[in-house]
């Protein structure tokens, strides 16, 4: 199995297998699950074909099984189904296991902090696709959904996304080279900032976001 192979597998065994935990039933609402994943997915693998296409980043040969759709490795793909599977996942086990938090506060700091750097990180990288385009479309909903609609979710989201930011770190560190001599998947240094979390440029973290929020609100919406 590939490197990149290897990182999907750790990321979703953990998930899965909780996924029958008689509390969450995680399993009765896989319908939802991958009704909502799939148009958001498929908007992103464009994206991520399009990016691939043009340099913006790419993928080290030595750490894929080099099996393509279209530019994109098959382990690239199965990113975009299994990474939500996963966060959504940990939303649902806060969801399921503390009810009762009241979030409201929490998700308003979060959402003006996130609009807020995203804001600086968009005039510091002006001329970068990758800074522009991750940012805006993540402030965006988060100013949305968080802000101006209040969701009902969204506090739950914002728990969750910061939660996430723990395996985030460890599967995106070990994407992007943080233990590896090359990195499995790189960025142009003429589309990112150059601010780097480890090894992660930080615009992976609104990309994220860029994934999993509008995933939740369909999810939501369907459920």
């Amino acid at each position: 199995m590939s490197t990149y192979g290897w990182v999907l597998l750790c990321t979703i065994a953990g998930p899965f297998a909780l996924s029958f935990d008689k509390k969450i039933h995680f399993y009765t609402r896989f319908r939802p699950l991958f009704t909502a994943i799939l148009p958001v997915s498929s908007f992103f693998l464009l994206w991520d074909a399009y990016f691939t296409d043009n340099q913006i980043w790419g993928f080290t040969d030595e750490h894929i099984a080099k099996i393509y759709l279209y530019n994109l490795p098959v382990e690239e793909v199965l990113f975009f189904f299994l990474v939500p599977y996963s966060c959504v996942f940990i939303y649902e086990v806060l969801i399921g296991y503390f009810p009762k938090l009241n979030l409201s506060v929490y998700s308003t700091y979060f959402s003006y902090l996130f609009i807020a750097l995203g804001a600086t990180l968009i005039l510091t990288g002006i001329g970068n696709w990758y800074t522009i385009s991750a940012c805006a479309i993540s402030c965006l909903l988060v100013a949305y959904t968080g802000l101006l609609k209040k969701k009902k979710w969204f506090p739950y989201f914002s728990l969750t996304f910061t939660i996430a930011l723990i395996p985030f770190l460890i599967v995106n560190g070990v994407l992007t080279g943080a233990i590896t001599e090359n990195p499995i998947v790189w960025y142009s240094e003429n589309h990112i900032v150059g601010i780097r979390i480890i090894t992660i440029p930080i615009e992976d973290l609104f990309y994220n976001a860029s994934l999993l929020l509008p995933i939740i609100w369909i999810y939501e919406k369907i459920k």
